[in-house]
């Protein structure tokens, strides 16, 4: 929507007959013109990235015997994908062009597993506060509604990514990945074994797999 004039006679004939009034109109921008094919191939490019940088970081947490954190990054990495399958079949009725973006990725090609939690965290809020939210507005404002829903939809999702690894951290900071302050289930996510105790077993008694499998 966008402010436009409207000019109508004035029956008094006041400022000669005419008033200009303002009121909200929608105008009807062609897809190819709009500013959203551009976010959503800036979303796209973002997605895309996004999926290869936690693949990246959970092949560097099995390296360091964090499984659990190994599988969270790979069953997001696979969520940020269809996120990015939804982005660009938006573009569909494009087939063809080339949509050249003007946009900023980070680099967290960190040795540190927590630090590539924390920096996934920080990128996942990103794109739910800022960057989604803004995308989101600016398709609604041009007419683009399913687009609009795609953005705001998946901004929500982000949030809960963030959220989750976050809270990994947090686990990983206090020293309590593996460790609850109460009894807790400890389940093995190679064979199914599931714990009761306050420390998750430093190997599954069933298919000898470390510690780092284990999910509270």
């Amino acid at each position: 929507m966008v402010r436009a004039p409207k000019v109508y006679v004035s029956p008094s004939g006041s400022f000669g007959g005419l008033i200009i009034s303002y009121q909200e109109v929608s105008m009807s921008i062609k897809f190819c013109d709009s500013e959203t094919r551009v976010n959503l191939m800036r979303a796209f490019a973002g997605e895309s990235q996004a999926r290869n940088r936690y693949v990246f970081s959970a092949d560097f947490s099995k390296k360091e015997h964090l499984q659990v954190i190994e599988q969270v990054f790979r069953f997001t990495a696979a969520q940020e994908q269809q996120h990015a399958k939804i982005f660009y079949d938006h573009l569909q009725e494009l087939n063809g062009n080339t949509i050249v973006i003007d946009a900023g990725y980070p680099v967290d090609n960190y040795k540190d597993v927590n630090k590539l939690l924390r920096a996934a965290q920080h990128n996942e809020y990103e794109e739910h506060d800022d960057i989604y939210s803004h995308f989101g507005e600016v398709a609604a404002s041009e007419g683009f509604d399913a687009v609009a829903d795609s953005f705001q939809r998946i901004a929500k999702i982000e949030k809960i990514h963030g959220d989750r690894f976050g809270r990994l951290a947090q686990l990983l900071e206090d020293k309590k990945l593996f460790v609850s302050d109460v009894e807790s289930a400890w389940m093995c996510l190679k064979c199914g074994h599931v714990y009761q105790g306050n420390e998750a077993p430093k190997v599954c008694p069933v298919c000898r797999h470390d510690q780092g499998y284990f999910i509270r």
